[in-house]
């Protein structure tokens, strides 16, 4: 990370990672270096964030449980992410 402020410990996948605590899930984790959030239902196709605005929902993934749209949240220690399988 380039100077991101403080960082985090989330669980992606069931897996720990640390992303910076500022701004949305989606923009932690892309600074985090993952791109990929989700698979597209028709090609299966790895999908990711695109507008970071919540107009577009590519970045809908669970979130602590619930279909969250991640350009929306703010990341927090401990939060749980679910991407739901391989691209």
């Amino acid at each position: 990370m380039h100077d991101a402020g403080p960082s985090i410990e989330l669980v992606l996948d069931g897996q720990p990672i640390r992303v910076s605590a500022r701004g949305s899930v989606a923009g932690a984790l892309l600074e985090a270096g993952v791109a990929w959030l989700r698979s597209s239902p028709r090609t299966h196709g790895p999908r990711g964030a695109f507008c970071f605005m919540g107009v577009c929902q590519e970045c809908a993934i669970l979130i602590d449980g619930r279909l969250q749209q991640a350009c929306l949240v703010t990341p927090r220690a401990g939060m749980t992410i679910e991407r739901g399988g391989a691209p």
